[in-house]
């Protein structure tokens, strides 16, 4: 399903929102973590600090009130920055991490005797580890909670997205009718977007139905006077002249019949008369009414339900496109439901094989002169018959290849 291809597709946006959430949460939830860490950690070491000189004070007092002996101290028994920091300033502390147990340590000169007293901060030390505990625990229920609840808020925009996507592509296919339908409500960038597109495909379909209009009119109204060209053409005495002429009639009628053709195909206007056709016999008789030189060749005696003279239409367009444009030898295969044609000239242009064959267009000065639309009404007569029509060329010894492959259904065998 294209929604659950787009879930799994790990380089969307969705997805690429939800891990930038993810990331600020947890930089978010480290930073507060170490800032409290930091500030707990400082607060209780200037508090033992505090509580370590106290109860040193208050214990040499209680020795001088009540005669016991006064906290004493054998500096071989003291940290070495304790010491240091009582030679340079009289007094000092340090907090020692254990073990067994941490501790806090004051001590003091005074009368020529060194008074120690060490803090037991084991409560302390406990009270922050269940601190730093709780927040590594609360951030990531946090992150539990907020990352599904970022996946089911970004699933709408990220559907609203799909659906434009889903809208280009159809246009590009070639459905003109296609729309977004999200209309201007929400004011957002994904409604600019779709309304945006949904004005492109006006605009574009707009702009294609002038053209078919247009096109449709210049042959019509070139048909009438060609009608009456032809006429005067076979009135005209016999010579080299009258064959020119002539000849050239004739391309002009051929021209305008093209372009009679495609604007039926442009307008929808073609319909498909289908009935069963041995394959083999009609291609057979399709290249021998081009009256050029092909190679027919036939795998069994496929059956199809077709419509024969769109078929033929097909079949006759690639067989002279083969010969205007490439070279000799010509082969036609018949495979089943596929029909492929083939020469050994320079192959198709890489613009044809990019965008397809397009109207007034040859492609390559080496393809040989034309008007452009042999392949233009052949792929617009299979897009009617529901066939496949594909170029590509022989990439062993060059040549073009075009390939009309029916629709399965068409198989009556």
């Amino acid at each position: 399903m294209p929604i659950v291809r787009a879930l799994l597709n790990l380089r969307s946006l969705h997805w690429k929102i939800i891990l930038l959430v993810s990331a600020a949460c947890a930089a978010m939830a480290l930073t507060v973590g170490v800032l409290v860490h930091e500030s707990t950690l400082r607060r209780s070491m200037h508090e033992g600090a505090v509580k370590a000189v106290d109860q040193l004070d208050r214990a040499r007092q209680e020795a001088r009130r009540t005669g016991r002996p006064a906290p004493l101290a054998d500096p071989a028994g003291l940290p070495d920055p304790l010491l240091r920091q009582v030679e340079r300033h009289g007094q000092g502390t340090y907090y020692e991490d254990g073990p067994p147990a941490p501790v806090y340590w004051a001590a003091e000169q005074k009368d020529g005797q060194l008074y120690a007293l060490r803090t037991d901060m084991t409560a302390d030390l406990l009270t922050r580890q269940a601190l730093d505990r709780h927040l590594w625990k609360y951030s990531l229920v946090t992150l539990a909670v907020v990352i599904p609840a970022t996946a089911l808020v970004m699933e709408l925009p990220a559907r609203r997205l799909r659906r434009v996507a889903r809208t280009a592509r159809r246009i590009t296919a070639g459905d003109l009718q296609a729309r977004t339908g999200m209309g201007r409500r929400g004011g957002d960038e994904i409604t600019e977007i779709a309304a945006t597109v949904d004005a492109m495909a006006d605009s574009l379909r707009d702009r294609l139905a002038g053209e078919q209009r247009f096109t449709a009119d210049v042959a019509h109204e070139l048909r009438t006077p060609l009608m009456g060209l032809v006429t005067s053409a076979g009135l005209l005495p016999e010579g080299e002249a009258t064959e020119l002429v002539r000849d050239r009639v004739r391309v002009l009628r051929d021209l305008v019949e093209d372009l009679l053709e495609i604007s039926r195909l442009d307008a929808g206007a073609e319909r498909v008369e289908p009935r069963r056709v041995p394959l083999a016999e009609l291609i057979e008789d399709s290249v021998a009414r081009t009256g050029l030189p092909a190679t027919v060749t036939a795998t069994g005696a496929p059956v199809a339900e077709t419509d024969p003279r769109r078929l033929d239409r097909i079949v006759t367009n690639l067989v002279v496109n083969a010969h205007r444009h490439g070279a000799t030898p010509v082969e036609v295969d018949v495979s089943g439901l596929t029909i492929t044609v083939r020469d050994h000239g320079p192959g198709f242009p890489p613009d044809l094989l990019a965008h397809g064959p397009q109207r007034f267009r040859t492609g390559a000065e080496q393809r040989g002169r034309g008007h452009g639309l042999g392949l233009t009404i052949a792929q617009g007569q299979a897009k009617v018959i529901g066939a496949r029509l594909d170029f590509r060329n022989r990439p062993d010894d060059g040549g073009a290849v075009a390939e009309v492959r029916l629709p399965d259904g068409a198989d009556d065998r």
